[in-house]
């Protein structure tokens, strides 16, 4: 703890150190300084996606289905409301890293993000950022990325928003956010409590999803201040409180409940002058989880852990076309379960990133980075992308890079079934991407290749416990298709979303297909609106997955495929500069279709939602 202390005064002092150039103006500064900023210029290579607040504010659905119905990811979800996991280009959830405001948050006990405990409505644009990240954002950014963005607003404005839901299986909720700005101050936060008793009907039985209930309530605060013209210091936090009960299967009743309590606090001070940029970013995480065998009952398992960060973030404009950015950062966690003890772990990390731009068409990055971890020995990383546009019509990306994954707490520890022996994850990936748009339209096609070193996989052992093992090779490869287009008649505008993945995941020994990696996933959307009048549609395909490594085909060892549809319809009712209520009612799973996205976990029957949005 006295090497984090003293890291922490030892960035401050190179932001005071480089405190006293200034700037034009306060939106220089804003723009500078958004906390996750550097995302698309440092990744001028790789396949990015964006949310836009427009749609995150107004979807009712959950993250995991947001991200579902538009993007490429395959989600593994235990039921409606349960543990919910991303699987990206063929990996698996621990590959996958959830960067909040530009740090990461993936639990350092199983290495995921549960993606139903995130609310959507808190967060300005999400981006879901393709291929991998692990120079930038470190341990399990293999597959992508997804970053969730707060930004602040530094001008004179007052805005609140009420969101209030009903729907099927007596599923409530209700938020309030608020947002205030003036030229030196600005502040936004919000609330969400959700409750549901989640008894959806399992199609095609004449049962019901016992033991499903959920509430959870949902707190976001993120404040910023502008100590002079170039000085701003900014904090975020959330807060995060959830009870489950845990769902059985198909064949087996429980009585499981589960809390979750989350806090994150981060707090940014940046410096800004006139060929730089210094930031300083200090965090602190917590992550708490009881599980109660029997929901009735006082007696639970827990387990807890702290993280400590500090950050320090220096970008440097050599020149008009050469950029450098250094990137230091330290990291304490310290644990504490009753089914994996007291481990701690120091990690340290240093970055480098150059961007060249010799030209308007040519854009060129390299990265490299250096771990040293307590427990392990992390490898040198290096990442390479780059992007030439050829003509306003065609642009080419290009990005090769290596990646990593450290063992986490349960993967060491866990009693019973841990392992000390695991080694840490090493891949290898390129991605080669294609961009055409012409004038209201753009189409992307992506091609890539992964391989995986020392994949860490739970297996049963030969005692029947489940036990983390190093799978020596697997690879993943595919395609990724997507497609743009908006257009405005008048009054009237019309846009349509669309992706197509093709994917092979596959270990190396047995030349078999991956559990739970469909090769082949496609969904799109389009929406409608006329003046106050707003129409929307969705639908997606997912091919068939396998649940064991023998790619069995059968109701016992796979899932079918399915196709979905969603649709909604809205009415704004009142609509002027300064209020503006719509009414919206949603149908999901349209024609009722059957489906699982784990084996014996039902997902819910056709279901309905109605909101009410009121901004003011």
């Amino acid at each position: 703890m006295k090497l984090f202390y003293s890291l922490i005064f030892l960035c401050f002092g190179v932001v005071v150190l480089k405190g006293q150039t200034k700037v034009d103006s306060v939106q220089t500064l804003e723009t500078v300084v958004l906390s996750d900023v550097k995302l698309q210029q440092n990744n001028y290579g790789f396949k990015t996606i964006t949310l836009k607040d427009s749609v995150l504010q107004n979807d009712s659905k959950s993250f995991t289905d947001l991200l579902r119905f538009n993007s490429h990811i395959y989600f593994k979800e235990n039921g409606y409301g349960m543990v919910s996991s991303p699987s990206f280009r063929g990996t698996n959830a621990s590959q996958t890293a959830v960067i909040w405001n530009g740090i990461s948050i993936n639990s350092q006990l199983n290495g995921q993000t549960d993606f139903n405990l995130i609310n959507v409505n808190n967060f300005d644009n999400i981006i879901v950022k393709n291929g991998g990240g692990s120079v930038q954002y470190g341990s399990g950014a293999i597959g992508g990325s997804i970053h969730l963005n707060n930004k602040l607003n530094f001008s004179s404005h007052f805005d609140n928003q009420i969101r209030l839901n009903y729907a099927s299986f007596n599923t409530q909720k209700a938020s309030f956010n608020t947002n205030y700005g003036s030229s030196k101050f600005a502040v936004n936060f919000g609330f969400q409590y959700v409750t549901s008793d989640n008894d959806y009907k399992h199609l095609g039985t004449d049962e019901v999803n016992e033991n499903g209930a959920f509430n959870n309530l949902n707190f976001n605060m993120n404040l910023g201040y502008f100590i002079s013209e170039n000085n701003v210091l900014k904090l975020y936090h959330q807060s995060f409180l959830g009870e489950r009960e845990l769902s059985g299967t198909l064949n087996t009743i429980s009585r499981n409940k589960y809390l979750d309590e989350n806090f994150r606090t981060l707090l940014e001070w940046a410096n800004i002058g006139d060929q730089y940029t210094s930031k300083v970013k200090i965090a602190h995480l917590q992550e708490l989880f009881k599980f109660y065998q029997n929901k009735d009952l006082d007696s639970y398992s827990y387990g807890k852990v702290n993280t400590y960060l500090i950050k320090h973030v220096f970008d440097y404009a050599l020149t008009k076309k050469i950029a450098l950015k250094s990137i230091l950062d330290f990291n304490y966690f310290e644990a504490d379960g009753s089914s994996f003890g007291n481990p701690t772990r120091n990690a340290f990390s240093a970055t480098a990133i150059a961007t060249y731009q010799p030209n308007k068409k040519t854009n060129l990055g390299v990265n490299l980075r250096q771990d040293i971890t307590s427990d392990f020995d992390s490898p040198l990383l290096f990442s390479l992308d780059g992007s030439y546009q050829f003509s306003k019509f065609y642009k080419v990306l290009l990005n090769a890079s290596k990646n990593f994954r450290v063992p986490t707490f349960n993967d060491l520890f866990w009693q019973p079934g841990g392992n000390l022996d695991v080694k840490p994850e090493t891949s290898y990936q390129v991605d080669f991407g294609h961009q055409f748009t012409y004038k209201w339209a753009s189409l992307n096609i992506n091609t890539y290749y992964i391989k995986n070193e020392s994949l860490i996989q739970w297996r049963p052992n030969v005692s029947g416990i489940w036990s983390p093992i190093n799978i020596d090779k697997t690879q993943s490869y595919g395609a990724e298709v997507g497609l743009e287009l908006n257009k405005t008649f008048g009054n009237h505008n019309i846009a349509l979303n669309g992706n197509y993945s093709y994917t092979i995941s596959e270990d190396l020994q047995t030349n078999k297909q991956l559990i739970y990696v469909p090769k082949h996933k496609a969904n799109v959307s389009l929406a409608y609106n006329v003046k106050r009048f707003s129409f929307y549609y969705q639908h997606m395909f997912n091919d068939m997955v396998f649940t064991t490594e023998d790619n069995i085909v059968s109701p016992l060892y796979s899932l079918p495929k399915y196709d979905l549809g969603n649709t909604g319809i809205s009415y704004q009712i009142i609509k002027s500069n300064k209020h503006n209520l719509r009414l919206g009612l949603d149908i999901n799973n349209l024609y009722d279709t059957p489906y699982q996205n784990v084996i014996f976990r039902p997902m819910p029957n056709r279901n309905y939602n109605i909101q009410l949005h009121y901004k003011f």
